[in-house]
């Protein structure tokens, strides 16, 4: 890891799991498989400072994962880790196709209609069984093609199709 602290969360402790240790995370990422590999990596609790942490192992069981950390061995050191968030550095996030974006590089992005009318900024990503939906102060975009015509990351800002309806104030 570069920077002392990574920013990128992939899940968070909902409780322990047993009396051996293991903790249940609750996953936060499109990229489950993604805790096989692991070999560490840094919890933050609610408070205080966080710390980088080995695992030891990792298996799934009813939508969560299933964490052992090295130096962690009974109930109760799993329960003091109840809440804590798990980090990884941006470096290590799973590489995507050109068309596909993370969340957090989608919040704030500055929305456009494609004649030049500001909706506002990302505010929130609203998870859909068929498709995202951006929410702005202004609109709800549904995350297709058919309305989103640009991403410009670097750029900070969206175009997106004008949506009848979906415009408050129209």
């Amino acid at each position: 890891m570069n920077r002392s602290e990574p920013d990128v969360v992939i899940g968070t402790v909902v409780g322990p799991f047993g009396i051996k240790g293991e903790v249940k995370v609750k996953i936060e990422t499109d990229f489950p498989e993604r805790f096989m590999d692991l070999e560490k990596v840094w919890l933050q609790p609610e408070t205080g400072p966080g710390r980088m942490a080995d695992i030891e192992s990792v298996r799934f069981h009813q939508g969560v994962a299933l964490v052992k950390f090295v130096k962690c061995s009974d109930r109760n050191c799993a329960e003091d880790l109840r809440s804590a968030q798990l980090k990884i550095d941006r470096s290590e996030m799973v590489e995507l196709d050109e068309d596909e974006f993370y969340v957090h590089d989608i919040i704030g992005l500055d929305v456009y209609t494609t004649d030049g009318q500001h909706l506002g900024q990302v505010t929130e990503v609203l998870k859909g069984a068929a498709n995202d939906v951006y929410v702005t102060p202004r609109a709800m975009i549904p995350a297709v093609k058919q309305f989103v015509l640009e991403i410009d990351l670097a750029g900070g800002k969206m175009v997106v199709e004008p949506i009848e309806g979906l415009i408050e104030g129209e």
